[in-house]
C-alpha cells in the first residue's frame, strides 16, 4: 500500500468543500491514515514549497496557503500517489476535465483547492514535513478485500 500525503488549501476549506471531496477519496477506496485542521505559519509553508524558492510565483504559493486554514490528510491505497492525482484533475481548474476535483469545483491555476504529493519521493517527504510518526494510524476496514482483492 502507498501513501500520499493531501492539502485541503485554504479556498477548499472556506469553501466548505472538505467533505464532499474527501469522500470522493474514500468512496474509490483509500483509507485516511492521518487527518488535521491546522493554521500554517510562513516556516511550514516556505519548507513545502522549497522547490519554487526564487520563482516569481513564490510568495503568492506561501500568502496563499498561510492565508486560512488547511485540513492536511494521509491517504493510503493501492497506487494512492495516482489515484489521488487522477481524481484532482490538471493543476489549472479551467483545463481540468469534468468528473475530475478541480474540473468539477475549479476554475483556477492557483486556487485549485488542493495538492497532492506528485511521487513516492515527495510523498515521504511532505509527509513528514507534516505529520509526527505517532499522528500516522494504521488500521484495517472492514471489507477492503472487496476493494483491494486482486491488485
Amino acid at each position: 500500500m502507498q501513501k500520499t500525503l493531501i492539502i485541503f488549501k485554504p479556498d477548499c476549506v472556506q469553501r466548505r468543500l472538505v467533505g464532499q471531496i474527501l469522500q470522493r477519496f474514500e468512496s474509490k477506496g483509500l483509507r485516511i491514515a492521518g487527518l488535521k485542521l491546522i493554521q500554517v505559519d510562513r516556516a511550514l509553508g516556505e519548507k513545502h514549497y522549497a522547490e519554487h524558492q526564487g520563482k516569481p510565483f513564490f510568495e503568492g504559493l506561501i500568502q496563499f496557503i498561510t492565508g486560512g486554514p488547511v485540513v492536511v490528510g494521509i491517504l493510503e491505497g493501492n497506487e494512492a500517489i495516482t489515484v489521488v492525482r487522477t481524481l484532482l484533475g490538471a493543476t489549472n481548474g479551467t483545463a481540468a476535465a469534468p468528473g475530475t476535483i478541480r474540473g468539477d469545483f475549479s476554475i483556477s491555476k492557483q486556487n485549485n483547492l488542493l495538492h497532492g504529493s506528485d511521487s513516492p519521493e515527495s510523498a515521504e517527504r511532505e509527509i513528514a514535513l507534516w505529520f509526527r510518526p505517532e499522528e500516522i494510524v494504521d488500521y484495517s476496514v472492514a471489507g477492503s478485500e472487496w476493494v483491494f482483492g486482486g491488485a
